[in-house]
């Protein structure tokens, strides 16, 4: 008899199933076949969860042992980590500030899912990235794999950066794959447009750099691009390949953005 995962039909833990990409990635994975179990922070969130039709786990990816229970408890086939602490978050000049909790995600939280996932003996893991600011500021604007990071990124982004770049080589190197996403804009929650209409988004240099921005509708976003040692994936689908898009280039310096029309700042697209 064929298994779950040799059918296609897997047993996925979603760490931050009830985040911006959470809630649109838990629905696809079960009109997919998939069975979902999606971890959440907030106890209010329990029902958020099971209204998206997976069972819920209330988990603090800071506590690995509580990390290594869940996950163990679960027996999952693959693990999909898109946990954030982006929520209320409010972005000035310092990215580091901004990121700091979502950084040891990134780290923490990343390593204690990666050692659950060994004992647990799970097959696949996903994990989410991100594009923008990272790459050298050379070439041309779009970025690919063979790009080069940044070496020295500006000093209020050089621990996110770094977390970044933490999470990229451990999930890799664990036979992982890392989505690197780009921004995301339109969601009835976003907490992009409102600095924008207030001229508070910060823009890259003189307002000329490129950055990728992903449009929040229906359907939910696909990645900007990916960072994948063994093979092309999506978190939805083990064979679809992932474009290259537009990434940004290192902000030479932060302002605020000028009198310019709100539905398009620092290149915006859908």
């Amino acid at each position: 008899m064929l298994t779950g995962y040799e059918r296609g039909m897997m047993r996925v833990f979603v760490a931050g199933a009830t985040g911006a990409i959470g809630t649109r990635l838990v629905p696809q994975l079960i009109e997919h076949g998939h069975e979902v179990i999606g971890t959440h922070r907030s106890p209010g969130n329990a029902e958020r969860v099971r209204a998206l039709g997976a069972e819920p786990v209330a988990l603090d990816l800071l506590d690995a042992p509580a990390v290594h229970r869940a996950v163990l408890e679960a027996r999952p086939e693959a693990i999909i980590h898109q946990a954030t602490a982006l929520t209320g978050v409010r972005f000035g000049r310092s990215l580091d500030r901004s990121f700091a909790a979502t950084n040891r995600l990134r780290t923490e939280g990343t390593d204690a899912l990666l050692a659950a996932a060994r004992e647990a003996g799970v097959r696949r893991f996903v994990a989410q990235s991100f594009a923008s600011y990272r790459y050298a500021r050379e070439g041309g604007p779009v970025k690919t794999e063979d790009d080069r990071l940044d070496p020295d990124p500006p000093a209020m982004a050089r621990e996110t950066n770094a977390a970044m770049r933490h999470l990229d080589e451990a999930v890799t190197n664990a036979g992982g794959i890392a989505l690197r996403y780009g921004g995301f804009y339109g969601a009835s929650n976003d907490g992009l447009v409102r600095p924008v209409r207030r001229r508070q988004f910060p823009i890259i240099g003189d307002g000329d750099g490129i950055s990728s921005f992903i449009h929040l509708g229906t359907p939910p976003p696909r990645p900007c691009s990916r960072s994948d040692t063994t093979e092309q994936a999506s978190t939805t689908s083990s064979t679809t390949s992932l474009p290259p898009c537009a990434s940004g280039f290192r902000p030479s310096r932060w302002r605020s953005a000028p009198s310019r029309p709100a539905t398009s700042p620092c290149g915006l697209r859908g």
